[in-house]
């Protein structure tokens, strides 16, 4: 099975592939990776005569075809006199459309390799990067004189591959480059700025319609559209975590692509678990398709929309640990004596001993802070009026010590004397002592942790804790403006927060929310490419090198500079796109 078009690169390529389908053993020069994909054409049962393919419906409402319709109308003209073709599919290879010429007009509905063998768009979607496939590569005989190149369609707003563009042509001589990679590149970068711009009106609309029903008070209204969540704060305090997902679970039965598409309700009552209440379920059109919906919940009769409940003790957050830690800790605390609280910088240590010691209620506590030194005058005057020497009359006012790590050797020998002394000298005041760990403590710090040790409590880091990231979002964002939505997430944005290892803790977290809040300009959820280089590329996977390092840091700074676009990044570092796409999976794998 030779042709015309044979050359040195390709015959022993060809000569292989004849002794695979004839079942002789092959040669030891074919590249693993093709021999691979060969195999796998085998075990799918595809014929490699393959002339009549199955002619599946195509698919309809695909967002990704509208959005590159506009595209691929520009490119027709020109590709009908030439002599290579474009074809677009969808994340699962279906063909949406196709144009120009090729030597073999032979047009397959469907490029997976289960239906068709190796091809370059199969290639691509599993890469997720630049791929080209060159005549006998292809395990079909209809295709061993093609050559095609694929480039995946990425979504601008979390990064998942939407389909492919392929650009294929007679065979060329050399195996690569492909002389319609360019156009390839070119097209997939317009059908994902349009991607773009589209999402974003989609994003107005589900807005608008948002802050319609929330207009009237007391209103509790959630929007979703299966990427972003929107609620206002009524919403959030009458929806447990199980209420949520499932309007999450209603939105994506409503996406075109869902199982019911676009024949579900236009608007219907859901029933919401855990006694919630009921949700009005609408749906928002945009353009013709369903783009998301609007909740609008009622609670069961004789449930106040705002539901009370005991005073809360422990900053927000539902994981185990937390849970565990602050159960604990709130034990201790109703206990007499003292409680030392430990953990990594920015976990709440303070903040917790505040809200334990305004759940016992009583004077306000006497802060003293170890870092403002001196301490040891502060000490000995609550020692003295909690001991009753001076103030007998007085209730006991409890003392919260901050940083214990710095208190001076003279301060915690006085400190860990005054606990272990005889009862009837002892403090009755509550005492309540935050510590950081760190260097080694000196001796006399020693043994004060050795004596508070018994009645101690950890408190995890938040990176033990991520399932806490969405509740912490909501108690520390800020109120918004009278007339302003307040601020929200996109569900990629969510997790690279949750993939994020916080070396500040809840700190980093608070202090990342109140800069979105006070320096954002745009409007509608937060997305993954406004946070933070290091929180939306997550961290490495592995121990980087000082040179691997630097090249990470200057990647995500051209990535930041460049709004998140790789086309422009790549160019812009002077590597190839697919070259970008290989360094960022080299730092997460």
């Amino acid at each position: 099975m030779t042709t015309a078009n044979d050359s040195p690169t390709h015959t022993p390529l060809r000569r292989a592939r004849e002794r695979f389908l004839t079942g002789q053993p092959l040669p030891d020069d074919v590249p693993t990776e093709i021999a691979a994909a060969w195999r796998r054409a085998r075990f799918f049962g595809v014929p490699h005569d393959l002339t009549e393919p199955a002619r599946p419906s195509p698919p309809t409402g695909s967002a990704l075809l509208t959005a590159a319709l506009p595209v691929l109308d520009r490119l027709e003209p020109p590709l009908s006199s030439g002599q290579s073709a474009v074809v677009l599919t969808d994340e699962r290879l279906r063909v949406l459309w196709s144009g120009g010429n090729t030597p073999h007009e032979e047009r397959h509905p469907d490029l997976s390799e289960r239906e068709v063998g190796h091809n370059s768009a199969a290639l691509a979607l599993r890469s997720r990067s630049r791929a080209e496939v060159h005549g006998p590569e292809h395990f079909l005989d209809l295709w061993q004189d093609v050559s095609a190149v694929s480039v995946p369609v990425l979504a601008p707003e979390n990064g998942r591959v939407l389909g492919t563009v392929t650009v294929a042509s007679g065979l060329c001589a050399e195996r690569s480059p492909h002389p319609g990679a360019a156009l390839a590149e070119a097209t997939v970068a317009a059908v994902e700025a349009e991607l773009l711009t589209r999402s974003r009106t989609a994003e107005r609309v589900l807005l608008d319609a948002y802050q319609r029903a929330a207009a009237r008070p007391g209103t509790a209204v959630v929007a979703l559209d299966g990427r972003n969540r929107l609620l206002n704060e009524t919403a959030a305090d009458l929806l447990p975590p199980s209420a949520l997902e499932a309007l999450e679970r209603t939105t994506a039965t409503n996406r075109p692509d869902g199982p019911d598409g676009p024949d579900s309700p236009p608007a219907y009552t859901l029933h919401l678990p855990d006694a919630t209440g009921t949700a009005r379920i609408t749906q928002v059109h945009h353009e013709g398709a369903v783009i998301g919906v609007v909740a609008v919940v009622e609670p069961p009769v004789g449930l106040p929309v705002r539901p009370g409940g005991p005073p809360r003790v422990a900053p927000a957050g539902r994981s185990v640990p937390w849970r565990h830690a602050t159960s604990r800790a709130a034990e201790l605390a109703r206990s007499r004596g003292p409680l030392l609280l430990t953990g990594e910088r920015g976990t709440g240590k303070a903040f917790l001993a505040r809200e334990l010691l305004a759940a016992r209620g009583g004077p306000p506590p006497l802060v003293v802070d170890a870092a403002e030194r001196p301490t040891s005058d502060a000490i000995d005057r609550w020692a003295a009026s909690a001991g009753g020497r001076t103030a007998a009359s007085a209730p006991d006012r409890p003392l919260l010590l901050r940083h214990a790590e710095l208190l001076t050797q003279t301060d915690a020998a006085s400190l860990n004397s005054l606990l272990t002394s005889r009862l009837e000298a002892r403090p009755h005041a509550p005492l309540l002592v935050t510590y950081t760990p760190g260097t080694p403590p000196d001796p006399c710090l020693q043994r004060l942790l050795d004596t508070l040790g018994a009645r101690s409590v950890a408190l995890p880091p938040l990176r033990e804790r991520p399932d806490d990231i969405r509740e912490l979002l909501a108690e520390l964002t800020p109120r918004p403006a009278p007339g302003q939505p307040p601020l929200t997430w996109t569900l990629d944005a969510l997790h690279a927060l949750e993939r994020h290892t916080w070396p500040g803790n809840v700190t980093e977290l608070a202090q990342l929310v109140r800069a979105l809040a006070e320096g954002r300009r745009t409007v509608g959820p937060v997305r993954r490419a406004e946070l933070p280089d290091p929180v939306r590329e997550g961290p490495p996977a592995r121990p980087l090198s000082p040179m691997e390092h630097a090249e990470r840091t200057a990647i995500l700074e051209a990535l930041r500079s460049h709004g998140g676009n790789k086309a422009r990044t790549a160019a812009a570092l002077g590597i190839a796109r697919a070259t970008l796409y290989r360094k960022l999976r080299a730092y997460r794998s």
